[in-house]
């Protein structure tokens, strides 16, 4: 009987130091996969900001962010990516740099 009480016992034991390494703390976000899923999204040309059109699109300094902002405020949002053509600064060149990384919403 002891040698059952005992053999209860440390079966006890061991499956909850088992059981609780699962449920351990979460490890964080991995920063390498938190940056692909974010590039992952499309930037939207109507509602980024200046400051995240600079720091997400190439060849756009904090000038023409600025401008593509202005052009949105006084013309409205933009039906097609190809619109920002029309916004002084940006060429054919840094739209297809930018192409895959842009949307319209």
């Amino acid at each position: 009987m002891l040698k059952s009480l005992i053999s209860a016992s440390i079966f006890a034991l061991l499956a909850s130091v088992s059981l609780s390494s699962f449920a351990g703390p979460t490890k964080p976000a991995d920063p390498v996969v938190v940056a692909a899923a974010q590039q992952a999204a499309p930037i939207n040309i109507n509602s980024a900001d200046a400051e995240t059109l600079t720091r997400e699109l190439k060849g756009i300094g904090a000038t023409k962010a600025k401008a593509i902002v202005a052009y949105r405020e006084a013309h409205g949002p933009f039906t097609s990516v190809d619109e920002l053509l029309e916004v002084k600064g940006i060429g054919a060149a840094t739209l297809e740099k930018n192409r895959t990384k842009l949307g319209v919403n």
